[in-house]
């Protein structure tokens, strides 16, 4: 995805979440979805191909009741103590924590991994493991060379117990706490999801605000006209021609969706007819993302710049949005994507390649964490109260150092306040092959 961190307080936030380079296929380049890499022990079936149908199923129906309200599930009680690992007597020492050098050590540079106890990951033998499940099926469809080997029981175990599934993390994983190099383990985490629009093929009736595909000459004009020159030039205009996908009513909405780099559209077509689709990330005009959150902040206009208090300026302040909207000189161009009924359960793909899961996808730093690298999740905060399974499937430009963390949080209006609010405290744990 593309999606850019707003502004959350009246204190200086990290830039957003720009998730416009490695992001492609909504935030980084498109990636397509290929089989996983064989290896472990895969399940045994009588007929493939019922076994395949029976799987993608599960897949959605499992995708569907994990959407926002099972991301937010552990969400109404704080993280629960570490507990001790799965069999272990009651009272009984947990087991040290093991020394030396990973399995086929990740390529990191801006973190340390310190072995850790599954002790010490708050909330394990509460975790609905099932949830997070579907994201790890969605990850082994491109998995790390390290985690290919463990793809085959990954699937078998999609119909597994969670406490099967617990007791086989256990035997094949070891926890890897996520420090900065200078030994701290606490970091931020933030919130991007994929907004839900109306929208028409044709402009007019209030649908006046075009989401445009990528002009034919942005490979070779770097960087592009901002948003300003798109907006006001003649010469830009005319290299946008015939090239809109769709027209949107709010423009404030439409620069949301620009932040979040993907978003889903009911598009309204010429001949009366409604159908879903997706907009993903195609390119941006190559100009540094700047927050309106942090103008406004700047501008001293707003104390509350989450987008609920953006939203309350915008409605007080119609004649200086167009101004606000300037202030963020970069512009986000799209492609049109068919939405079937499984992908419409799944966000957008990630840098990793395959699509996002909500609540249980997070978008980390590269030099950090791999991509397709399961990670317990702590946080603690006014917004959510987390202590759940994530697997790191995206990436973005303003999602920079070790314990650092953008949440998926899905689609629509609910997930969009949660991700405009989420600014909160981290810890984050590798589970890695032993």
């Amino acid at each position: 995805m593309v999606h850019q961190t707003m502004t959350s307080s009246s204190t200086r936030a990290s830039r957003a979440s720009s998730k416009i380079s490695p992001m492609y296929p909504i935030h980084a380049q498109p990636c397509r979805a290929k089989p996983c890499g064989r290896g472990g022990r895969p399940r045994a079936v009588a007929d493939p191909n019922r076994s395949q149908s029976l799987m993608r199923t599960r897949l959605l129906r499992l995708a569907a009741a994990a959407a926002i309200v099972g991301m937010l599930a552990a969400c109404s009680t704080r993280p629960p103590a570490p507990s001790a690992p799965p069999g272990a007597q009651p009272g009984a020492a947990a087991p040290a924590a093991p020394t030396g050098p990973l399995t086929g050590q990740p390529a990191v540079s801006k973190s340390r991994w310190v072995p850790a106890s599954w002790a010490e990951l708050p909330g394990f033998e509460t975790d609905a493991l099932h949830e997070a499940w579907n994201a790890w099926l969605r990850s082994c469809e491109r998995p790390a060379p390290a985690f290919a080997p463990l793809c085959g029981d990954i699937r078998r175990l999609s119909i597994a117990s969670d406490s099967e599934q617990r007791a086989w993390m256990v035997e094949r994983l070891q926890p890897y706490r996520i420090e900065a190099l200078d030994g701290s383990a606490d970091g931020l985490l933030t919130g991007y999801f994929e907004p839900y629009l109306e929208a028409s093929r044709q402009p007019g009736n209030g649908f006046d605000v075009p989401l445009y595909r990528a002009p034919a000459d942005l490979a070779t004009r770097r960087p592009w006209y901002t948003r300003q020159q798109i907006d006001s030039l003649p010469e830009a205009r005319a290299q946008l021609a015939g090239r809109a996908i769709a027209w949107v009513r709010d423009p404030v909405a439409a620069m949301v969706l620009h932040i979040q780099g993907s978003g889903r559209l009911l598009v309204r077509e010429a001949d009366g007819s409604a159908r879903m689709v997706r907009l993903a990330y195609a390119g941006t005009n190559d100009h540094g993302y700047k927050s309106v959150g942090r103008w406004l902040l700047d501008q001293g206009l707003v104390r509350d710049a989450t987008w609920p208090g953006i939203s309350a300026w915008v409605q007080a302040n119609p004649q200086r949005v167009q101004e606000m909207l300037w202030a963020n000189p970069r512009y986000v161009f799209f492609r049109e994507e068919p939405l079937d009924a499984l992908d419409a359960s799944f966000g957008p793909r990630g840098a990793q390649g395959v699509p996002l899961t909500p609540g249980r996808s997070i978008a980390v730093d590269r030099a950090s964490i791999p991509y397709g690298t399961p990670v317990w999740l702590a946080s603690s905060g006014a917004t959510v109260q987390l202590s759940r399974l994530v697997l790191a499937q995206d990436t973005g430009s303003a999602i920079l150092g070790a314990v650092r963390a953008d949440y998926f949080t899905g689609w629509g209006e609910q997930a969009g306040d949660i991700a405009g609010r989420l600014k909160q405290g981290l810890r984050l744990w590798a589970l890695w092959p032993k």
